[in-house]
């Protein structure tokens, strides 16, 4: 709970100190009307909305990976959100300008529309909870629906388009009575995702919800500068909307960083479950022979008899024991990679029948989910060594050629096997599928009399 509060309270401050300073600009624009400036800049103003746009899309992919790796509706809600805004800016506000220069007004209330729209999902999504069972089916609907509610506005705004007011000054008439309401609805919507988005911080502890609640407050006092000072045309550019491309550059950040947190997390997560299957299937199965055979004394069978072989599955349910335990410490991260391959190779070769050089570059780095699949591949590979090779002797080399392809080697001096063989291999399968799981390549080659190599190409 401590460091939940103490992130909670470093965003309150944080929004005290933004709320202050765009505050304060923004009584100085009360109290001196000169500097409400606006620039006709049509350039400028193409540049910045569709640089907004493609953050905002950025944020709705980056929003759909982690809602597919963790399943929140709130993250579907703000995936589509952010997808019919961008859309809409794209379809409405910037592809008509850039073919016929101006934009109608059909085009400009179907892109207010569209925003309101989309900034509505994303103010609603901190309120919703539970998790969706049909994740890629839920993202799919929710890309369907965008598109059809998309195509629906504007259809029905062009059947009226005689009827529709403009949505933009034009100098020297009056502001329309529409465009006060929109910016007035926006700014209402922003305020709202401000309080849910802090709100959810205060109950999860969300990362991504800090974020997005400092980009709501920059988008709340954006949208309060554009009702001050409404835009005197499509293509003049104001205070306003660089407050709003700030804004989506931190909304921005801060979905890469929850995006690169879920993924950690689900390899985690999923190394935890792997190896929590093995130990059921490994240490359970040793340990429901220790008491077998200690039920086996009990009932009186001859002691010279059970003792060994009591001591034989003492000693195989130790080594799981510890291959789980230096399994579940290089996978949480609370011990270096290389060391713990380093424990586990002394381990093996501690009663003398293998010898094994290990060689780990310095240098290589290595992703989260590789040093599980590495740790894996080389606990297997060295584990078929010993079981199946007659081998005294395997050299394990973890490094980068001069091309930068980085690579993880295997190889003995045992006894080898057939080409044939190789297809019937459970040990060598499992390696194919840990090095397919990290989109490695997986190559074997063997003769009998000849030792082993194996060798995982990792991805580029």
């Amino acid at each position: 709970m401590r460091p939940q509060r103490t992130k909670l309270q470093a965003w309150l401050w944080g929004e005290i100190l933004l709320a202050g300073l765009l505050g304060a600009s923004l009584a100085l624009l009360l109290s001196h009307p000169a500097l409400r400036t606006q620039y006709d800049e049509p350039a400028l103003f193409l540049v910045l909305e569709t640089t907004m746009a493609l953050a905002g899309l950025l944020v709705a992919v980056l929003a759909a990976n982690r809602f597919h790796v963790e399943g929140l509706r709130t993250d579907l809600l703000l995936a589509a959100g952010f997808l019919i805004g961008s859309l809409s800016t794209a379809a409405f506000a910037i592809i008509p300008v850039l073919g016929n220069g101006t934009l109608h007004p059909t085009e400009a209330w179907a892109a207010a529309l569209g925003g309101i729209l989309g900034t509505t999902l994303v103010a609603a999504a901190p309120f919703v909870s539970g998790r969706s069972r049909s994740r890629d089916r839920a993202l799919w609907d929710a890309l369907t629906a965008a598109t059809i509610v998309l195509v629906a506005a504007w259809i029905l705004l062009r059947l009226h388009a005689q009827q529709i007011p403009p949505l933009t000054t034009v100098p020297g008439d009056a502001e329309p009575p529409g465009l006060a309401s929109v910016l007035s609805i926006q700014a209402l919507l922003y305020l709202l995702a401000v309080v849910g988005w802090g709100r959810r911080l205060a109950r999860t502890g969300d990362d991504l919800a800090q974020w997005l609640a400092l980009g709501f407050t920059l988008q709340l006092f954006a949208a309060l500068h554009l009702v001050l000072a409404p835009p005197r045309g499509t293509t003049y550019v104001a205070e306003g909307d660089f407050l709003r491309l700030l804004a989506f550059g931190v909304m921005l950040v801060g979905a890469w960083r929850a995006i690169r947190a879920a993924e950690l997390g689900r390899a985690v997560a999923e190394e935890r479950a792997r190896v929590a299957r093995e130990i059921h299937d490994g240490l359970a199965q040793y340990l429901f022979a220790l008491s077998t055979h200690a039920q086996m004394l009990e009932a009186g069978a001859p002691v010279e008899e059970v003792a060994p072989q009591l001591t034989h599955a003492a000693a195989l349910a130790q080594q799981e024991a510890r291959f789980a335990i230096l399994a579940l410490s290089s996978a949480s991260g609370t011990a270096p990679f290389d060391s713990a391959l380093r424990r586990y190779v002394e381990f093996l070769t501690s009663d003398g029948e293998l010898a094994v050089d290990l060689e780990v570059d310095p240098a290589i780095r290595l992703a989260p989910d590789e040093q599980i699949e590495i740790f894996r591949i080389v606990q297997e590979g060295l584990g078929n060594v010993r079981r199946h090779a007659n081998a005294t002797r395997a050299d394990v080399v973890i490094g980068r050629r001069s091309s930068g392809e980085r690579f993880v080697a295997i190889e003995d001096d045992g006894e080898g096997f057939p080409p044939d063989a190789e297809a019937a291999g459970q040990g060598l399968r499992n390696m194919r599928d840990r090095a397919s799981s990290i989109h490695g390549g997986f190559s074997v080659r063997s003769e009998p009399g000849l030792g082993t190599a194996l060798e995982v190409v990792l991805r580029t």
